[in-house]
């Protein structure tokens, strides 16, 4: 019996250790990609005149979608910067997603709106829409307002491409700040590919919170006076420039941030759109069109741009960041069990064999199997079976990881593009990634827990986000 005992306990304590080395050495596989990656786009761009691009006369139309409810407080600022855009042929269509305070009144009077007869079809199913409004004034021609009845964000995105009349659609969040030439180079892998067609791309985000907002646009970079939402600059920065650029790179991307990606608008339509019974819908619809491309044997291609063109909002109370983060991982859940035949199947090449099985693995099971560890651990206390010198060593070099996976993070910002340019910024940035595996990381893994048990549990639902405001700390 003890030579069993004695078995299981090396079995598992081996496995534990196999796992968090693997988790290591796939964090360092992607920084190395992507730091290779970024040189070779900053080089390639370095000469780009985006003036020129623009004169293109194969410069594609885009319609910015934006879905909104109860957005009274912002959506007319929201609206001039969008309306503001570099860029050719645009319009921007901003969908009241059965908003129950005074947002679609305010539109009326501020852009002097009139019902008009428009015609389209419902070629993605959403709710009802109740009125399709365009201005009487010349200036805002490029504006188009959709009322429908509430159906929630991928509703609302769904009445929207209906409606759209152009090539592409821009996807965009309601408290989304787009930079002014963000769609020139989100636009930009359309016209360059030629063997694949590009059905997405998508950027960097960038977080708002303390920043200098005047009329929707970013007029100073700061870095956030609250901790957490500090933490979240270390977060969007791992995330953004460290794994997309090299999932891009790797033909192995997954997800088109909800906040701003580009689309093919016919490849969205053909495969049914943004499917309204799930949390992670961004996720999902990326998913899906591969899949989709691939069922249709064309070759495509899925992009990523590491500039900073979009800044948001996020959460700074813990019960707020709590709702978001447990969404997240639900929504990855929907996605990943729903598409679960892309699993190691060598027919959707690296998007199967790589991309998929990361996700499965490292954003879904690791904080599962972390938890299940310190479980393990605790077991191992009680019965007296703990290693001590063998487990302080190996928490020393677990910490040591995190935080030069941070530190390496904030060196990818500054040797790029050095949005926080006073030195005691990144000071509180590198004494951020010292304080984050200790004060923020284990609620991380309690939120993942908690947003599988609920997953199992059957809830779907979106939780509850409130916008705090962008200078608001």
């Amino acid at each position: 019996m003890e030579f069993i005992l004695d078995t299981l306990r090396f079995l598992a304590g081996n496995l534990l250790f196999i796992i968090t080395i693997s988790i290591f050495l796939s964090y360092v596989f992607l920084g190395t990609v992507s730091a290779f990656s970024l040189q070779w786009y900053l080089r390639k761009n370095s000469y780009v005149n985006y003036n020129e691009l623009m004169l293109s006369p194969f410069l594609p139309s885009t319609s910015i979608i934006v879905p909104a409810h109860n957005e009274s407080k912002s959506c007319i600022e929201n609206i001039e910067a969008l309306l503001s855009l570099y860029y050719r042929e645009f319009d921007v269509i901003f969908i009241n997603d059965g908003s129950t305070d005074d947002t679609l009144d305010k539109l009326k009077k501020v852009f002097d709106l009139e019902k008009v007869d428009y015609a389209f079809d419902y070629r993605l199913p959403c709710k009802r829409i109740r009125g399709v409004y365009k201005s009487k004034n010349h200036d805002y021609r490029k504006l188009t307002v959709i009322d429908k009845l509430n159906g929630g964000k991928s509703d609302a995105l769904n009445a929207g491409i209906n409606v759209s009349k152009s090539e592409l659609v821009t996807c965009v969040d309601a408290d989304s700040i787009m930079e002014h030439d963000a769609l020139l180079k989100l636009v930009k892998p359309f016209l360059e590919e030629t063997d694949k067609k590009v059905i997405a791309t998508g950027g960097v985000i960038r977080i708002a919170n303390s920043c200098d907002v005047e009329k929707g646009r970013i007029t100073k970079v700061n870095l956030p006076r609250n901790f957490f939402a500090r933490i979240q600059v270390l977060e969007y920065t791992r995330a953004f420039l460290m794994a997309r650029m090299a999932w891009s790179k790797l033909d192995g991307l997954l997800l088109i941030s909800g906040a701003l990606g580009m689309f093919d608008r016919e490849t969205v339509i053909n495969c049914g759109g943004y499917d309204v019974n799930t949390v992670g819908e961004d996720m999902e619809l990326v998913v899906r069109m591969r899949r989709y491309m691939v069922q249709q044997k064309t070759p495509y291609i899925v992009t990523y741009i590491p500039d900073p063109l979009c800044w948001t909002e996020v959460p700074t109370k813990i019960k707020i960041h709590h709702s978001q983060r447990n969404r997240w991982t639900r929504g990855t859940m929907e996605t990943l069990f729903k598409h679960i035949k892309v699993f190691y199947n060598p027919r959707y090449g690296k998007f199967g064999m790589l991309g998929y099985p990361y996700w499965f693995f490292y954003e879904w099971l690791a904080p599962l199997l972390e938890f299940f560890g310190l479980v393990y651990f605790a077991v191992l206390v009680i019965l007296g079976w703990v290693n001590w010198s063998f487990f302080l060593l190996l928490l020393v070099f677990v910490y040591t990881f995190a935080v030069s996976l941070s530190t390496w993070a904030i060196l990818f910002e500054e040797k790029t593009y050095h949005k926080y340019n006073k030195k005691r910024d990144i000071l509180k940035l590198i004494v951020t990634a010292f304080l984050e595996p200790i004060l923020y990381h284990p609620m991380t893994v309690f939120w993942a827990i908690r947003a599988n048990i609920e997953f199992l549990f059957g809830k779907r639902g979106w939780g509850k986000m409130v916008h705090e405001g962008f200078n608001h700390d």
